[in-house]
């Protein structure tokens, strides 16, 4: 998913619907890539290194999708980490046989995070049922992660359930975040800078972890400073006013699900989250400095 600043999005500071839902499930798809049981997977499939590993996991609904398309749809990742890793992934497996590997890594992890008699209670049913409505009622025209995520069959599993529908909705925010920065004219490098500029996300850890040169940060701060957004390290008045409206957008295009199942059962979805994502970020499945700057609604302890 593109970086997105998890904090504010509405008028007036007040957090939207659909940032709220974001932040309430999120950690439960951030076990594919978080949890240790995915890169242990990965690297007995033969993988080298966390990046092949991540391509593969999050790519394979695409099919054998070639590095272009790959970067074109993540954003933010810079072509040459890409390429490292596409289109050779597909030479280590198949992406069906990373989308098998994705669903079981996930499931053994959540059985260790939280147990069998947590896993098959019926709050994760009721859980996973509100949340599957709420995919299904996204739209993915123009949404190509969002689009191919649906289509994949649904699992058996409740809490795989659960994990696939925040997997869709997650794609489906994430393609229209992409839309949000477009719009304002934030190319790859520039909308990092931002993130960076408004505090989100230390611009070193950013440009390292996306891939991009010292040069070719330098480079894109100045297009933003001449266009001023940008003083220095820091997002100007009009930065944040511009940031603002990309995440308002963001929030705009990813509600259409949350209209759908309404307020009531959001907020449902919301309190029978809660416990399973407490569990989630006090065990090793969530990176808390994470590169999306997502805190989520609950914390370890």
């Amino acid at each position: 998913m593109t970086e997105q600043v998890a904090t504010g999005g509405a008028a007036g500071g007040q957090e939207s619907r659909a940032r709220r839902m974001w932040r309430a499930v999120e950690p439960v798809h951030a076990v594919t890539y978080f949890a240790p049981e995915s890169k242990a997977a990965c690297d007995a499939l033969g993988t080298k290194g966390y990046w092949m590993s991540y391509f593969g996991l999050r790519a394979a609904p695409l099919g054998a999708a070639p590095p272009e398309l790959v970067t074109a749809l993540f954003y933010n990742f810079h072509p040459g980490l890409v390429a490292r890793a596409v289109p050779d992934v597909w030479a280590v497996a198949s992406p069906e046989r990373f989308l098998a590997t994705r669903l079981e890594t996930v499931d053994a992890a959540l059985h260790r995070l939280l147990g069998a008699a947590v896993l098959g209670s019926p709050e994760v049913a009721e859980a996973a049922a509100i949340a599957r409505d709420a995919a299904s009622a996204a739209p993915t025209a123009g949404r190509a992660l969002a689009a191919a995520n649906a289509a994949l069959e649904w699992p058996d599993a409740p809490h795989l359930v659960l994990w696939q529908a925040q997997t869709v909705l997650r794609e489906h925010r994430g393609d229209g975040h992409v839309a949000a920065l477009l719009t304002a004219g934030l190319d790859p490098a520039e909308a990092l800078v931002m993130f960076a500029g408004v505090g989100a996300v230390a611009a070193e850890k950013l440009r390292q972890r996306r891939g991009w040169s010292d040069e070719e940060w330098g480079a894109a701060a100045r297009r933003l400073t001449d266009r001023g957004l940008l003083d220095g390290d820091t997002a100007t008045a009009a930065g944040h006013e511009l940031l603002a409206e990309v995440e308002a957008q963001t929030d705009a295009l990813a509600d259409v699900p949350w209209a759908a199942v309404g307020d009531v059962r959001a907020e449902r979805l919301v309190e029978l989250a809660a416990p399973l994502v407490a569990a989630i970020v006090a065990g090793d499945a969530f990176m808390a400095d994470n590169p999306m700057g997502l805190r989520p609604l609950v914390t370890a302890g």
